[in-house]
C-alpha cells in the first residue's frame, strides 16, 4: 500500500512538475485569425476623433496609405501580449506609407493611458466614447484588427492577438 501511494505521489510530481516547465518556457501565441467581415471590400466606416494624449486623427486624411486600425482595452490579456508587437510593426512601417491606429475599446481614459505608456505605444490610439467607433465596425471584444487598403477599403480583419510578422503578410497581400 505503502509503494502504491509513493508511486503514484511521485508520477503526480513529474506531471506538475513537466507542465510548469511547458507553461514556464513556452511563448505566447500571438496569431490572430483571419476572418470574414460584412466590411470587407467595402469603405471603411468613419474614425476622426482625438487621441490620447492629445492631437486628433481621421481616417479620411490617411487616404493614399495603408492604414491599420486595432481595437485595444488596458483589462484585455490579449491585447497586452500583442502590444509590444504592435509596437515593433509601426516602428518598422513608419517609412512605408503604413499607418497603424489604436481604438481605445470600452475603457477608462487613465487606465488606456497607462497602458500606452507602460507598453510604449509607438502609434496614435483614438478615444472611442461610447463606443461608437466599436459599433461602427462591429467590434464585440478586443483585441480586432482591420485592414484598410489605399482606397479606404476593408481589405483583411483579423480576431486576436497578432504579431508583427502576421500584420506585415497581410500588409503585403494588400499592397499586391
Amino acid at each position: 500500500m505503502k509503494r502504491s501511494v509513493l508511486a503514484v505521489s511521485l508520477a503526480v510530481l513529474v506531471v506538475v512538475t513537466a507542465m510548469s516547465l511547458l507553461l514556464a518556457t513556452r511563448h505566447p501565441i500571438t496569431n490572430a485569425t483571419e476572418t470574414q467581415s460584412p466590411l470587407l471590400g467595402r469603405l471603411a466606416p468613419s474614425l476622426k476623433g482625438p487621441e490620447l494624449g492629445g492631437g486628433s486623427f481621421s481616417l479620411a486624411r490617411e487616404r493614399g496609405q495603408i492604414v491599420v486600425v486595432n481595437f485595444w482595452a488596458s483589462w484585455c490579456g490579449p491585447c497586452r501580449v500583442e502590444a509590444p508587437e504592435l509596437s515593433t510593426f509601426a516602428w518598422h512601417e513608419r517609412h512605408h506609407r503604413v499607418q497603424l491606429v489604436g481604438v481605445v475599446f470600452n475603457d477608462s481614459l487613465a487606465a488606456a493611458m497607462a497602458f500606452a505608456q507602460r507598453y510604449g505605444s509607438l502609434y496614435p490610439s483614438l478615444v472611442d466614447p461610447g463606443g461608437v467607433f466599436a459599433n461602427r465596425y462591429g467590434v464585440t471584444s478586443p483585441p480586432t484588427t482591420f485592414v484598410i487598403d489605399r482606397h479606404g477599403r476593408v481589405a483583411a480583419t483579423l480576431i486576436g492577438p497578432t504579431s508583427a510578422r502576421q500584420l506585415e503578410a497581410v500588409v503585403a497581400r494588400v499592397r499586391s
